[in-house]
């Protein structure tokens, strides 16, 4: 008889499980979409991109959830949407069992700002990827300018710009690089009234650490406005032209 109640207790609790995954799945897919909520996950870093741009895009594409019922409400397709935003890096988005679809936002992140005499202006991303500029927020990052092409910008001048962003004390040294027609990179520092000749972007460190060295011996003990340009591109020396 004990054993006969356990039995009966199992497939009374089984029966009733059964019933409620069907119960629960049929009233969730009759369930009406009540909340969109968008959230920027990163905005303490960067602000390129608000919720309203992605509700109104999602809009755009007609894939807005409110007022549809949660079966017809395709998560993966408002993901792609979204995605169509060339200031997000990614996007996370899913339902609740409240109603409520949820869209994480990640924005993508900027290392070196462009303005090209050719391709106009752009950002280069941590990713080495070409990102878009946005009229609403401004990413404080080093700013290269003259004839840059989008594959110089996403090579060696990325390289530069990532050395630059691990090396903070050389980051905030400099104000501008600028890239001449032949190739030859000039940068414009935030302290001197002068122009820091690098020439090619080869071997850059090196250079870097021979102008330091002037700096300390040198600029140090005749005066930082005593040159017009300092040239780092030859081996082993650093040519000065007096103003």
């Amino acid at each position: 008889m004990k054993k006969f109640l356990i039995i009966l207790v199992s497939l009374v609790i089984m029966g009733y499980l059964v019933f409620a995954v069907f119960y629960f799945r049929n009233s969730s897919k009759n369930q009406l979409c009540t909340r969109f909520e968008v959230l920027i996950k990163d905005s303490s870093e960067n602000r390129f991109v608000h919720a309203d741009d992605i509700i109104r895009l999602v809009k755009n594409k007609d894939l807005y959830p409110v007022g549809k019922q949660m079966d017809e409400v395709n998560t993966l397709d408002i993901q792609t949407a979204i995605m169509t935003n060339k200031l997000v890096k990614s996007a996370e988005v899913y339902s609740t069992s409240n109603g409520s679809v949820i869209a994480n936002i990640y924005q993508r992140s900027p290392i070196l700002r462009v303005i090209s005499d050719t391709e106009g202006d752009f950002y280069i991303d941590k990713n080495r990827e070409i990102m878009p500029t946005s009229s609403r927020f401004t990413v404080y990052v080093p700013i290269a300018t003259g004839d840059i092409s989008k594959e110089f910008a996403k090579d060696k001048l990325y390289d530069f710009a990532k050395f630059l962003y691990e090396n903070p004390d050389w980051d905030a040294w400099i104000e501008q690089i600028v890239v001449r027609k032949n190739g030859k990179v000039e940068l414009i520092p935030r302290a001197g009234d002068f122009r820091i000749l690098l020439g090619t972007l080869d071997n850059y460190p090196a250079k870097l650490a021979k102008f330091a060295l002037f700096v300390k011996k040198g600029l140090n003990i005749v005066g930082w406005n005593r040159y017009s340009e300092i040239n780092l591109s030859f081996d082993n020396q650093v040519v000065c032209t007096k103003k």
